[in-house]
């Protein structure tokens, strides 16, 4: 599957944005979904993930309460929106799929990845 993340863009603290991860390929609704994000000079990190039904999610401590993972099987697409943007919420995001049935944490478990999308939030 290839996957290409966009939504990305300048916004001030409280603002809000939405990303989109298009893929290609016919088997979409069998892969899990995450995002994930990588800021200047730090690991990549867990943000979000969503099953292959949509039904469970999962969040990054960071995200829960302020972002929502959501899927179109019939579109190949998976959204992440975000509210309540905060300065240290600035990174590229990813987006990433993989084959494994459960929700995982560790990017080691997502086999594709698109190109990150930039995110940048102005204090």
């Amino acid at each position: 599957v290839q996957l290409q993340a966009s939504g990305g863009g300048l916004v001030q603290a409280g603002g809000s944005l939405r990303l989109s991860c298009a893929a290609s390929g016919r088997t979409f609704s069998t892969y899990v979904m995450g995002w994930f994000r990588q800021a200047p000079g730090k690991a990549r990190e867990f943000v979000a993930a969503i099953n292959w039904s949509g039904g469970t999610t999962d969040y990054a401590n960071s995200a829960k309460g302020r972002f929502t993972v959501s899927r179109d099987n019939a579109k190949n697409t998976v959204t992440l929106q975000m509210s309540s943007l905060r300065p240290d919420d600035t990174a590229v995001y990813f987006c990433a799929a993989s084959q494994r049935g459960a929700l995982y944490r560790d990017r080691a478990y997502y086999g594709y990845w698109g190109q990150g999308t930039q995110v940048t939030v102005s204090s």
